[in-house]
């Protein structure tokens, strides 16, 4: 007896179920690709449904990256910002705050940010949402370097050493200018020697070279 084979029909799932399955799908391809990945196509391929279920869920395609982007930032920002590590100084956690931006690891991240910086000149929501996330960055450092002052008998002494909001500027700059130079493998043979003379400048401390380990003895 001759059978007709079918593909199986996509699960039936609760609409707030298939809701998370879409956007995951959606986060975790760009994550991959990049945010020019985003189509209602390739998500629904990921998904394994329809583009119109796709469509259904999110109807404007714009607002859904914008609505990605911020998904996947906002997670690093809340990740390295609760790492900031009360018993150590100042410039120690900020050099390991920059190290981990840098870390060749998160390449998939900025990837994202800089695709963001050019898809949003011409994605107002994209755009408007990265001018958000820009801003909760810049205050994020802001306020976890004015709380280590506060909390520094030295660098309250000298409060006019450092500045919040501009050491957090600058600190930004240079973490968004080596993500994006490393995309294209063009960045410092040592960034991480670059990440502690840029915050040297910035805080205006001397530099502190790293411990080099003593050579075993024969």
């Amino acid at each position: 007896m001759k059978t007709t084979s079918r593909a199986a029909a996509p699960r039936r799932l609760p609409p707030e179920e298939r809701e998370r399955s879409i956007v995951d799908a959606a986060v975790s391809l760009a994550g991959e690709s990049g945010l020019e990945a985003l189509t209602v196509r390739a998500v629904a391929a990921r998904v394994g449904v329809t583009p119109a279920l796709v469509a259904h869920y999110r109807p404007v395609m714009e607002s859904f990256v914008a609505e990605v982007f911020t998904t996947i930032v906002a997670a690093e920002r809340d990740e390295v910002i609760a790492s900031y590590d009360p018993s150590v100084d100042l410039r120690t956690n900020l050099l390991r705050l920059i190290e981990t931006l840098l870390d060749d690891s998160r390449d998939d991240v900025a990837m994202v940010w800089v695709q963001s910086w050019a898809l949003g000149a011409r994605n107002e929501a994209l755009g408007a949402r990265v001018r958000t996330e820009m801003d909760l960055w810049h205050s994020a450092l802001e306020d976890l370097i004015a709380r280590a002052i506060a909390e520094d008998p030295v660098l309250r002494e000298n409060p006019l050493q450092v500045d919040p909001d501009s050491s957090a500027w600058m600190l930004l700059a240079m973490v968004d200018g080596m993500s994006a130079h490393s995309l294209v493998h063009w960045a410092p043979r040592d960034r991480a020697d670059l990440a502690r003379r840029t915050l040297s400048a910035v805080l205006d401390v001397p530099v502190v070279e790293p411990v080099q380990p003593a050579e075993t003895l024969r």
